[in-house]
């Protein structure tokens, strides 16, 4: 029997609202085949099933709200019998001896293999009261390399079995979010008129914003550099590649040439391109570029990305961006369009702004701000001419990204788009 449990599917997703079971009691499942459809905060989540077999029961009904690892179907498998569930983990390789029997299996009883030293001096048994924590093997050897207690650990296998994934889950916490403010012990109570005031509950979506935006300016030493780039010749070569794009279909912004000047510049600078490790005191460089870009959704802003957008031509980095607007627009985004991603872009310049200090996205390193672009006068071997401006902004993060590598990167990335022809031709 496998007990299937909602789990942990990223980018601060705790819980979700059953949309649709795919499947009933009673029906054959394959695996992969989708056994239902979650509405979390920011997608809607298509759930494969991890096994083949029969439905035995299902989790809530749709419309309630199931959270990361509570069970959302048994699957008879042909494993065990029907009083056994087979708990999904990792095997690592264990020492003989070392918590004999004690995979998962409802009933099972969980065997030491310290030995206890007799004693010459008294025979006498002292009674204890500590209770033994039921753990996995696997979740023992993870809590003790983590130096982690496993007696504060709560389980959410059965019988409350402490897994390798409530290890990883404080792990995360007590590291990720250690220096975010907890604001129901620091801030005092808010006091308000009633009568001249209204209340309203914030959202999953803003929620899970608050979250990642505390986390992010808590855990990340920002510092943002501004500048602005004479992108005349940009503003000539996009309009005589409108039509074109028109008969393609395609709505050609210049976030599309901004994004391939983007990934051009990463080329050259990979660490723009990386996260920091802060746990294992390591840079993590990605070889592959996804670039998020940030879409304003009446639910709030969300982040997805365009997958290896260094492999893409402008053309389809534009359509790429049609469909991705589109489907943030629909609620149609899946969570493989937000995951993974490694830089991010956020245009501010479609609300008439000019200059802001755009929030690093956790992990990323660094996130480019786009003001709008406007004609303004400027000097140009000593005279006074106007030019298409346009305003940058570059928030980095401090402990990866020195002040100079961040002028270095400004200058290459703002030489593509002062001169377009270079995204075609290097």
């Amino acid at each position: 029997m496998y007990d299937f449990k909602f789990a942990d599917i990223g980018e601060g997703i705790h819980e979700g609202q059953i949309l649709k079971w795919e499947f009933k009691i009673g029906d054959i499942i394959n695996e992969g085949e989708t056994l239902v459809i979650i509405e979390t905060d920011k997608v809607n989540a298509e759930i494969p099933s991890p096994v083949t077999g029969t439905i035995t029961k299902l989790g809530p009904n749709e419309g309630e709200t199931v959270n990361v690892g509570d069970t959302l179907a048994l699957i008879n498998d042909g494993t065990g019998n029907e009083n056994e569930t087979k708990i999904e983990e990792t095997v690592e390789p264990i020492t003989e001896g070392e918590e004999k029997n004690a995979a998962g299996v409802v009933g099972t009883i969980e065997v030491s293999s310290e030995v206890i030293a007799s004693s010459v001096e008294s025979t006498t048994i002292k009674p204890t009261n500590e209770k033994r924590i039921l753990a996995t093997p696997v979740a023992r050897k993870l809590a003790k390399d983590l130096k982690i207690d496993i007696n504060t650990v709560i389980g959410t296998g059965e019988n409350n079995r402490v897994l390798k994934e409530d290890i990883y889950k404080i792990n995360e916490s007590t590291n990720l979010n250690e220096k975010v403010i907890n604001t129901k012990n620091t801030i005092p109570n808010m006091s308000f008129n009633n009568e001249r005031t209204r209340r309203e509950k914030v959202s999953k979506l803003r929620k899970t914003i608050a979250e990642n935006m505390s986390l992010s300016k808590s855990m990340i030493p920002h510092t943002t550099i501004m500048d602005e780039i004479i992108v005349s010749d940009l503003v000539e070569f996009r309009t005589t590649q409108k039509e074109l794009a028109n008969v393609k279909e395609i709505k050609l912004t210049y976030m599309p040439f901004i994004i391939k000047a983007l990934t051009k510049t990463l080329k050259e600078f990979p660490i723009f391109n990386s996260s920091y490790d802060q746990n294992n005191l390591e840079i993590v460089y990605k070889n592959y570029m996804n670039i998020g870009i940030a879409v304003d959704t009446p639910d709030g802003l969300i982040v997805p990305n365009i997958k290896d957008a260094d492999r893409m031509s402008i053309f389809e980095i534009a359509k790429d961006i049609m469909i991705i607007k589109e489907k943030a627009s629909s609620k149609k985004l899946t969570l493989n369009d937000l995951n993974d991603g490694t830089i991010s872009i956020t245009n501010y310049g479609i609300y008439d702004a000019t200059f802001g200090a755009p929030v690093i996205k956790y992990p990323e390193v660094a996130i480019i701000g786009i003001g709008r672009i406007m004609k303004k006068p400027v000097v140009i071997n000593d005279e006074i001419v106007i030019k298409d401006i346009l305003p940058l902004s570059m928030s980095i993060d401090h402990r990866v990204i020195d002040g100079g590598d961040a002028g270095r990167f400004l200058k290459l990335f703002k030489s593509y788009l002062t001169n377009p022809m270079l995204l075609l031709l290097s």
